[in-house]
């Protein structure tokens, strides 16, 4: 049988719309967008017309869109580039105890360098306080980096009171949106946010494609140096083809949003409402309202969450034990460690993640056999067997 893919959150399945668009610039119209001659020409124009799309997407200025190879690189480049644009102001950077590792790992690299970080506590559902962050907010402040919505449990965040909070007090709002981007209504200006992070991969576009949204006047350093593309602040041959790839996407995404969220919505509630109603001893993770549309976490008490994921898999379901970029990982994941879970408990997490090409049968074959591995493990767990000889007594 074909696989189930329940993993959306991780990558998506390209759109064949978007591969039409990229077709011609990976075979035909081949050239150097940076050149001179004509033939590279008309390359950069398709190149400025993807991002003025991309653009009007986030209700941003085209000369504000800056493109990378992904998340992580404009992750690195909006924390390290105002960090190092701002040092003379400050070196406080507040973020919180949940967000994706690419702002993580950045903040710990800065620490070593003299800069100092807070990690917000969140709340059981993941949800930052906004009272909290203010309080965090010291003279020496300069850049505040909070994720739009969390990759693991779903929940989204109070991006535009953060970011008004955050410019009462003169510091620089970044937002890790590679999880919203796509699938939520963004408006820069509206959210006030300065700097944001997105990625091809995550709404059907190409993987090796990402931006980096900088306000008009914002101070930041170059990250990688050695050319003038990007206006000069992103070195590197232009990645044609996956740009215009990535302007697609966006417009298929734009054309099909409300559509999409209210058919995934739909299927994300039977499965959470199956998977809690006919499998005891499990817990649901992340807000239940404030979330992506695709996004379900569970955690399976007494069982691991790779042993989970070996006999899905066995099963054709193709799921996640947390962030793609951590699931070779052994260690729980630090997002549900952060929202108060025992490390017992966190370990025997699954993230499923639908997509609008997921079907209703898909959700029930998932559930039906999920039910059977969870009874499987269950019956060979001595932690679970003392637990019901003791709710027997």
């Amino acid at each position: 049988m074909e696989n189930i893919y329940l993993d959306n959150a991780a990558t998506t399945k390209i759109d064949p719309e978007v591969i039409e668009a990229m077709k011609p610039y990976l075979l035909a119209e081949y050239a150097n967008p940076s050149s001179t001659y004509t033939f590279a020409g008309q390359i950069h124009g398709k190149v400025d017309d993807a991002r003025k799309t991309i653009a009007d997407f986030i209700k941003a200025k085209e000369s504000e869109i800056y493109f990378t190879s992904g998340g992580s690189e404009s992750d690195n480049w909006a924390i390290k580039g105002v960090a190092d644009a701002l040092s003379a102001k400050g070196k406080h950077i507040i973020t919180t105890k949940i967000e994706h590792h690419a702002v993580l790992h950045t903040c710990e690299f800065l620490e070593k360098h003299g800069y100092e970080v807070t990690y917000l506590e969140v709340d059981e559902y993941g949800l930052v306080d906004v009272k909290k962050f203010e309080e965090a907010i010291r003279p020496d402040t300069i850049l505040a980096s909070i994720m739009f919505a969390n990759n693991e449990i779903g929940t989204i965040e109070p991006i535009a009171e953060l970011g008004r909070i955050a410019h009462e007090h003169g510091v620089v709002f970044h937002t890790d949106a590679v999880q919203a981007f796509g699938h939520i209504r963004i408006d820069v200006n509206a959210m006030n946010i300065d700097l944001l992070s997105a990625s091809a991969h995550k709404l059907n576009g190409p993987k090796g494609v990402g931006l980096l949204y900088i306000k008009s006047g914002l101070k930041i350093t170059n990250l990688i140096h050695g050319g003038a593309q990007e206006r000069g602040r992103r070195a590197g041959t232009t990645n044609a083809a996956g740009i215009i790839g990535f302007g697609k996407a966006v417009e298929l995404a734009d054309s099909r949003l409300e559509a999409t969220n209210a058919y995934e919505t739909k299927l994300r509630d039977k499965l959470i409402a199956r998977v809690t109603s006919e499998i005891p001893y499990v817990r649901f993770n992340g807000h239940p309202e404030k979330r992506l549309s695709n996004n379900t976490n569970f955690c399976f008490r007494f069982i691991e969450g790779e042993s989970l994921l070996i006999l899905l898999d066995q099963d054709h379901i193709c799921a996640s034990s947390g962030s793609a970029c951590t699931s070779g990982a052994l260690d729980p994941s630090h997002v549900l460690l952060a929202i108060g879970l025992p490390h017992e408990i966190a370990h025997g997490s699954i993230r499923f993640t639908l997509s609008a090409e997921t079907k209703e049968e898909d959700i029930d074959y998932t559930v039906d056999a999920l039910k059977k591995i969870v009874e499987r493990l269950r019956s060979m767990s001595p932690l679970y067997e003392d637990f019901v000889k003791k709710q027997a007594q």
